[in-house]
């Protein structure tokens, strides 16, 4: 059996990886068109930096990231976070510390007493009786009130797929919040009840000594395959039972063709025979975001935390700021700090997009307006994604199941990528074991 995957990065590599474990015997030929593998799971070196360009881990509650670890021999370079970096913040005009526990809570000064009063009322709040989709910002306004949202849910939705509450469908992004009320009728009620279900600890983010890089590194040298870089793929064509694979000077035809590539990429890749999926797959939005690392070598704040969020009310131009060399203390050189600012997402579009300097610039005035600190930094990193995170919008789950219906037409061809069912590294892994199962028919 000859399988192409077209698209390199952790998902593309996941299934590669995943296709060989169920089937030895496969003939499999990754295609990348970046001279590495990893897509946005990569890590840039400079000055002794480790900058990530994109996600920095995961979180250790779902078992299929663990056990691709452990399949590809990739335990060693496992990295706990610090347990400093436990503690999280919210910048909403000052900054504090994001609360833990109900007493932390009833104190935390982001909301008024109002507003907690509204929290504490949800769980008598009436359940939705429908499943129709809804925006975030619509869940949570009925759920835990417009106060709640506009900070806690606002903050969050822009540290996890750089949107805002507004802009995202509830049960395509948080599918696991929403299923709770569906069950229980109320969150309060849902957690409860699977806290005591679970009666255990919550995931731990963890990384990989080096970044995350390295495992893509490791994994790819554990594939067993033919892997294509700078592979300029154009266009698939249907050829007998299978598919031809185009691109410069490439002509090659496989049984199997799994596109691991971004949704936009996959709408051109499939258009000469399946317009309709096409313009299904253009419909997924993607956020534009770019990432400014800022190196220090000497810096008196002392950085105990994770980093933080800032809500769009606080109206700054950052969307969040992280303490990276605070969460896995390999990311800069002994007693060197290292942040990384968030700016753009579907919040501010257009800041994304600008010159280097300009977003040097947002960043350090950030970094000086949330934190207090004027110190120029003394290494800068700039990643600029101009489609960096797919935003599922309302009726993206609608969409998403139209177009795995119709893809069902298509024997032999199989989409998995970030832009369909979750974007995290864990989902990422999950989705790409399904996808290998179903590629060889298990």
């Amino acid at each position: 059996m000859n399988i192409a995957i077209v698209g390199g990065g952790i998902s593309g590599v996941s299934t590669a990886f995943y296709i060989k474990h169920y089937l030895p015997e496969a003939n499999v030929t990754l295609f990348e068109k970046e001279d590495h593998l990893g897509g946005k799971m990569n890590t840039a070196k400079k000055e002794g930096f480790l900058i990530e360009e994109g996600s920095n881990g995961f979180l250790s509650n779902k078992p299929d990231t663990l056990e691709l670890v452990k399949l590809s021999g990739c335990e060693d370079i496992l990295l706990k976070s610090s347990d400093e970096a436990r503690k999280r913040f919210i910048f909403d005009g000052s900054l504090e510390v994001l609360p833990e526990s109900p007493g932390a809570f009833i104190k935390t000064p982001l909301l008024s007493f109002k507003g907690k009063l509204r929290v504490a009322y949800e769980i008598f709040a009436k359940p939705k009786k429908d499943d129709s989709d809804e925006s975030l910002q619509e869940f949570g306004y009925r759920r835990v009130g417009k106060e709640m949202t506009d900070v806690f849910l606002d903050a969050m939705v822009a540290g996890i797929y750089a949107s805002t509450p507004a802009k995202i469908s509830a049960p395509a992004a948080f599918p696991l919040v929403v299923k709770l009320e569906k069950e229980y009728g109320s969150l309060f009620k849902g957690m409860m009840a699977k806290k005591k279900k679970e009666a255990g600890p919550g995931g731990v983010l963890m990384s990989f000594k080096g970044g995350v890089s390295s495992f893509v590194d490791r994994l790819s040298k554990a594939l067993n395959i033919n892997i294509v870089k700078n592979a300029n793929i154009k266009a698939l064509k249907k050829d007998g039972d299978g598919y031809k694979v185009l691109g410069d000077n490439l002509q090659m035809v496989f049984d199997r063709v799994v596109l691991c590539t971004p949704a936009f990429v996959s709408s051109e890749l499939v258009r000469n025979f399946a317009p309709d999926i096409a313009d299904r797959l253009n419909d997924i939005e993607y956020s534009p975001i770019s990432i400014v690392g800022l190196g220090y070598d000497f810096l008196k704040h002392d950085l105990k935390g994770f980093g933080l969020l800032a809500t769009t009310r606080a109206k700054q131009k950052v969307l969040g700021i992280l303490w990276d060399s605070s969460i896995f203390l390999d990311r800069a050189p002994k007693g060197k700090k290292l942040l990384r600012a968030m700016i753009g997402g579907q919040r501010s579009p257009e800041l994304a997009l600008k010159s280097d300097e300009e977003l040097i610039e947002l960043a350090k005035n950030g970094v000086k307006n949330i934190m207090g600190i004027e110190r120029v930094p003394d290494m800068i990193y700039v990643k600029r994604w101009e489609k960096g995170i797919p935003n599922y919008k309302v009726g993206h789950l609608e969409n998403i199941e139209k177009i795995f219906e119709k893809i069902k037409e298509h024997k032999g061809l199989y989409l998995n990528s970030n832009a369909y069912r979750g974007i995290g590294l864990n989902d990422c892994v999950s989705n790409s074991k399904k996808c290998a199962k179903e590629v060889v028919k298990i």
